[in-house]
């Protein structure tokens, strides 16, 4: 051609036609001139779609769209008229990638990639005594994070100044890249897909537009937590992107191990050692609770491992539900370092107890007897 076909009549759309309308009419002639398509005549099919190719470039970039319809060809880049030779793949691959992006929001569509991105949230752990997750409590916790810079107010670059258009992708924050017979976009290396340059970036956070300081904030931990629960305090985490929102604060819970009580849900279990002679006799103890002590009445003839349960003395669950109780178990315990005084009395006792047979000590005939008849079996 001695002049170049005017782009809106190659592409049959009005000059005020909307993006959309010119993309859906591009891919519409693309497929229809395509040589793949046009085995009779292929040589003129490609022309044509390259002329196709080379009006769509222009018109569906806003700034070569202005520059056309000022300065007419000569307001745009001869060189964008192609790549110097035609790939029937990269071509259908540019026609796909405008339809596969708009569906699914991939990189094959030419919409601009959003800069604002959200920060990252944070995780901390708070070790708490048994005391303070029970009853509650107010943590102060000093948490190293990434707020904007105040300098910049997060933009990255010196006051004032302003991030400009990224040179390499012209803000689309991708770069198409030829690999064989296909075309595929990444992310441009110049800007990081932030689709902006900084020229001149801010003293303080050197471009980056976040900085690192240590928050002071005191964490409400309700009560009845445990172990594994999590605490949200959010908005506390990092700073986000270019006015992105900020991250959130995980404060994860860890009670630490306790000298007296173990934790099952909302149970309290300990152990509760008592003398030889009290087991034998009853008696009376003291134990203690998270809310103080409280009297145990241990009853004759205890026997070692018995659960005692004092009711509602355990944990209100932080998720609502009846409160748990402590459950005491007792252990006898054997006395040792004995006198020969208190040996012989101890021989003595015993002689006395031998006397009356398998009343006095139940389980233990009751066991020596199971065994006797387990060999009986083994030996008929």
């Amino acid at each position: 051609m001695a002049a170049k076909e005017d782009f809106y009549k190659l592409l049959e759309v009005d000059r005020n036609a909307s993006e959309a309308e010119i993309k859906k009419s591009y891919r519409k002639m693309a497929m229809k001139f395509h040589p793949d398509r046009n085995k009779d005549n292929p040589e003129e099919a490609e022309k044509k779609f390259k002329l196709i190719k080379e009006a769509y470039e222009v018109l569906s970039d806003p700034k070569k769209r202005s520059a056309y319809d000022q300065f007419g060809h000569a307001g745009v880049d001869p060189s964008m008229g192609g790549r110097g030779g035609f790939s029937g793949a990269e071509s259908f691959s540019d026609i796909f990638g405008d339809v596969f992006g708009d569906i699914f929001g991939g990189a094959g569509g030419r919409q601009q990639r959003s800069n604002v991105q959200r920060g990252s949230d944070l995780r901390y752990n708070l070790e708490l005594t048994l005391e303070e997750a029970v009853g509650g409590t107010e943590a102060v916790v000093k948490v190293p994070v990434l707020v904007a810079c105040t300098e910049c107010s997060g933009s990255g670059a010196k006051k004032g100044s302003s991030p400009v258009i990224c040179s390499t992708c012209h803000g689309h924050g991708q770069v198409r890249m030829q690999q064989g017979f296909f075309s595929v976009q990444q992310t441009c290396p110049t800007c990081h897909g932030t689709g902006k340059q900084i020229k001149d970036p801010c003293s303080k956070c050197y471009g980056q537009g976040r900085v690192q300081e240590t928050k002071t904030l005191n964490v409400k931990v309700p009560p009845g937590v445990d172990t594994g629960d999590r605490i949200r305090l959010a908005g506390e985490g990092e700073a986000g992107l270019n006015g992105g929102p900020s991250g959130d604060l995980y404060v994860q819970v860890q009670v630490k191990d306790h000298t007296i009580f173990t934790r099952d849900g909302a149970n309290l279990y300990c152990e509760v050692p008592i003398s030889f002679p009290t087991a034998c006799l009853g008696g009376e103890l003291e134990v203690p609770t998270l809310d103080g002590k409280v009297k145990l009445k241990i009853p004759a003839e205890t026997q070692t491992g018995k659960l005692f349960r004092l009711r509602s003395k355990g944990v209100k669950p932080v998720r609502g539900g009846p409160t748990g109780d402590l459950l005491c178990r007792v252990q006898i315990e054997t006395p040792v370092r004995l006198t020969k005084e208190q040996q012989a009395l101890v021989e003595q006792l015993q002689a006395s107890l031998s006397g009356g047979g398998k009343q006095h000590s139940p389980q233990e005939h009751g066991w020596i007897d199971g065994v006797k008849s387990f060999f009986d079996k083994l030996t008929g």
